[in-house]
């Protein structure tokens, strides 16, 4: 599922996860998948980053692999991945930009401290470059 041109639909719901992924564990970046259907994130699938480091994250082959296969399970389409930046901006870092292989999906970043709307950002990752996307939050779960 692409992200919309110009904004990300995402629940209520899934925004909660997000945050509360990101605070259980904050001295580390957490990350994950996102999916959904018919154009709204719905589903967040929480992932080990297998690196265990505050600046940088990496989700093994195989789980990734499992994943995946959940997602087809579900009947959903993948949307987007997360992590969190436990110090700093939650704005793409340069590792981020570099190791961005999804150009169609939105690149979710948490601040397990942040308040409000910018503890959860989402951006499109093209080539070297990043461009925020506004986020939508819906109601439906």
């Amino acid at each position: 599922m692409p992200a919309t041109e110009g904004k990300v639909r995402i629940t209520s719901g899934a925004i909660g996860e997000l945050l509360a992924h990101a605070r259980r564990d904050p001295c580390v970046e957490v990350c994950g998948l996102l999916a959904g259907h018919d154009g709204v994130i719905n589903t967040v699938l929480p992932a080990h980053n297998v690196l265990a480091s505050r600046t940088a994250f990496e989700i093994a082959p195989a789980e990734l692999f499992t994943l995946f296969r959940r997602i087809r399970e579900f009947g959903l389409e993948h949307a987007g991945i997360y992590h969190s930046h436990p110090t700093g901006e939650n704005a793409p870092s340069a590792r981020d930009i570099g190791h961005a292989f999804y150009p169609a999906l939105a690149y979710f970043i948490v601040s397990p401290g942040g308040q409000g709307a910018r503890a959860v950002r989402a951006f499109a990752i093209r080539g070297n470059s990043a461009a925020e996307l506004p986020i939508e939050v819906v109601g439906l779960e």
